[in-house]
């Protein structure tokens, strides 16, 4: 070994300083991959920013820190960044009521001022779908409702009002319910059970995803990171995931722009360091296919 580190010009000393180093390294990294899959556990595809967020804690209790760059290209050698996927589903038909778009030129800078609603397919094998029917407070990003149906009959959107209703109080004097203009937000009776607690529709324009982007973002989030978007066996089983799902995203997942806090901690006040959202004036116009 002596004639070797003679070779390159090094002491055996700071060879074996080398050594220790790196054995070192590996040690640290071996830990921090252990912590990043005990948060992939609750987080299947959660991106690499809120699990360095997420494990900061557990790192420092054990005197270890690791930096951004490092931590990526850690997670990018051991084949754990998430790669994301679109899906290009159609779950809507449109309905022959038309609202203006409210949240234009708007700023959202507390709860319960405007609720964002849209629908997204969960597959079933056999060729079969469910439908999750999701409505989410926008400045807070938490869900307020949900329901699973086996079809995409206005009774699913409806129930899922109810579900967020029923936790809402007191009612506030006037609020926004924002959607594309699928037949399921058309209905009467879902018009007529808005209209009853004061809120006022809002709707996106015909065939642009774009103006309900943060419910699409919301659907997407479900799915990638949350393994939403691999085959159920059948109905029965996809329930209970959903159900754990929104759990974690409700009370668990950090958010980038609610400076990482969760959303039930910004719904509930917990949290009130929360920039305020401004939405451009001006549509967002989709790109001609």
């Amino acid at each position: 070994m002596g004639a070797i580190c003679a070779t390159f010009g090094i002491s055996r000393q700071a060879h074996s300083q080398q050594q220790a180093r790196e054995a070192r390294q590996a040690c640290e990294a071996a830990l921090i991959l252990e912590r990043v899959r005990l948060v992939r556990r609750r987080h299947p595809r959660m991106g690499g920013r809120k699990l360095l967020h997420q494990i900061q804690a557990m790192l420092a209790d054990q005197g270890l820190s690791i930096g951004r760059d490092r931590f990526f290209s850690l997670l990018r050698e051991t084949n754990l960044l998430v790669a994301y996927k679109k899906s290009y589903r159609r779950t809507t038909r449109a309905g022959e009521f038309r609202a203006p778009n409210r949240l234009l030129g708007l700023t959202v800078d507390h709860p319960n001022q405007v609720w964002v609603g849209d629908i997204t397919y969960l597959e079933l094998h056999q060729s079969r779908f469910a439908y999750l029917f999701l409505l989410m407070d926008l400045f807070s990003r938490y869900i307020v409702g949900w329901q699973v149906a086996r079809s995409l009959a206005a009774d699913g959107a409806l129930n899922c009002l109810h579900m967020a209703l029923s936790g809402l109080s007191p009612f506030p004097s006037t609020w926004i319910h924002h959607s594309d203009h699928g037949a399921q937000y058309t209905d009467h009776r879902y018009l007529d059970t808005l209209h009853a607690h004061h809120s006022l529709p809002s709707m996106g324009a015909v065939g642009n995803c774009y103006d309900n982007i943060f419910a699409e973002r919301l659907n997407g989030t479900l799915k990638n990171e949350y393994a939403l978007d691999h085959p159920f066996g059948d109905y029965h089983q996809v329930l209970p995931a959903v159900q754990e799902v929104i759990d974690l995203y409700n009370t668990d997942r950090p958010h980038l722009s609610l400076n990482m806090a969760t959303p039930l901690a910004v719904y509930s006040g917990a949290v009130t360091n929360v920039p305020s959202l401004h939405i451009p004036a001006s549509p967002v116009v989709a790109p001609i296919s």
